[in-house]
């Protein structure tokens, strides 16, 4: 068990997320837990799998609750492996053997219509049901992302108020009522990171919109741009021009499309290299892709780094060209960075980014991405003016009053 704290009176504080996985709710969460006030609150974080590569950057002062914290990665070939065994185990834990069966029967058939299984949502609910509980009741307890996190808090926690933040485009993530099981009736207040995913959430959830608050990502761009000076980067002493990509290799980031942009650029005849810094799931079949298109030299998958900010500085174009988003975390990092940036034109990208004053927007196909990111290839004034203007962007940063303001701590 966690070490006991002093005996004062202090608001207890549950924060709960799936992973610690190198992605940027993650940090986002990290930055608001090292802001809050240690004298004021008693924190706890909980991690659902316990698993991640930023387990031992848990801010000091905050208690973990996992008996054991795995600083592995959740997306490659071990995390899978280990998430296979966590899914095993979470199935016998707390009984309910066959509630957790008739769960994944009941929200399997829509995945099957709409011919998109989903196994990490369609196993959430069991490492939900089946992971440790805490004890004791908290004063307020935070589901930092949707999915299995949410199912925890709602369920399994004892806590004055609840309180859920939602990072995705809720319709087009793959979440039904049928996974949720009416999870959101559980929350106080439901927080969505930007104005524009607030109409899918209620499209599938309308008797919540009463709930419904927007909490945008709260990105330190001090520390960003302190880190970005720091070692790492490019190693590979490419002297043409480099594009950057950051996201887990997953269906929502459609790296596909950008593979096969790549060919379009490459058969144009630009002399440029494509690096994603990222991990997940596709990365197999991305990496035939590539070898089938010849791109071997070209389009490099350098899966994920503890510091991704000297790869940002050392790139001359952004690009997120990207299914769907709520708010992205990497398209505000890259702005504070200075970065001439594509985006495709999609829920939450275009929020972010203003057609050609601090970036350029595309359609989410081959020959869209290519054109738009050659635009910018070919125009280095174009590029400095992008990027320039994409810096002067003030995001709002992380502070103890704004947070305690907003989750009303």
């Amino acid at each position: 068990m966690p070490p006991p704290r002093e005996n004062r009176i202090m608001k207890k504080i549950l924060f709960v997320v799936n992973t610690l996985g190198v992605g940027g709710a993650e940090r986002t969460l990290l930055d608001l837990l090292d802001s809050l006030d240690r004298g004021l609150y008693a924190i706890d974080l909980y991690v659902l799998l316990g698993r991640g590569q930023l387990m031992d950057q848990v801010p000091e002062g905050v208690r973990l609750l996992n008996n054991r914290a795995d600083g592995g990665s959740v997306l490659d070939g071990a995390g899978r492996r280990a998430l296979v065994r966590t899914v095993a185990a979470s199935f016998f834990r707390n009984g309910g053997c066959a509630g957790k069966l008739a769960g994944i029967l009941r929200a399997l058939p829509p995945m099957v219509r709409n011919r998109r299984i989903q196994l990490d949502k369609l196993l959430w609910r069991v490492v939900s049901d089946g992971a440790v509980r805490p004890e004791g009741c908290y004063d307020t307890a935070v589901a930092w992302i949707e999915g299995g996190s949410a199912y925890f808090v709602a369920d399994h926690v004892r806590a004055g108020k609840k309180l859920a933040v939602v990072h995705i485009d809720y319709e087009q993530s793959g979440y039904t009522r049928a996974l949720d099981q009416d999870c959101w009736s559980q929350f106080e207040r439901i927080f969505v990171v930007s104005k524009e995913i607030q109409a899918p959430f209620l499209r599938v959830y309308p008797e919540h919109g009463g709930k419904l608050q927007e909490l945008p990502n709260l990105v330190n761009q001090d520390k960003i741009r302190r880190l970005a000076q720091g070692p790492g980067g490019f190693s590979d002493c490419w002297d043409g021009l480099r594009l950057l990509s950051v996201g887990r290799l997953t269906y929502q980031k459609a790296f596909e499309v950008s593979i096969e942009a790549m060919k379009l650029l490459k058969d144009a005849g630009f002399r440029v290299r494509w690096y994603v810094l990222g991990e997940g799931d596709q990365r197999g079949a991305l990496e035939k892709k590539i070898a089938a298109l010849g791109l071997q030299e070209d389009f490099f998958l350098l899966g994920t780094v503890e510091n991704p900010y000297p790869y940002y500085a050392q790139s001359d174009i952004y690009v997120h060209a990207t299914r769907f988003e709520g708010r992205s975390i990497a398209i505000q990092e890259a702005q504070t960075l200075g970065c001439a940036m594509v985006v495709s034109d999609t829920s939450g990208n275009r929020i972010q980014v203003t057609q050609d004053q601090d970036g350029l927007l595309c359609s989410l196909s081959p020959m869209d991405v290519a054109r738009t990111v050659g635009l910018l290839l070919s125009d280095r004034d174009r590029r400095r003016r992008l990027g320039d203007a994409a810096a002067r962007r003030k995001e709002k940063t992380v502070d103890r009053e704004t947070i305690q303001t907003i989750l009303g701590l």
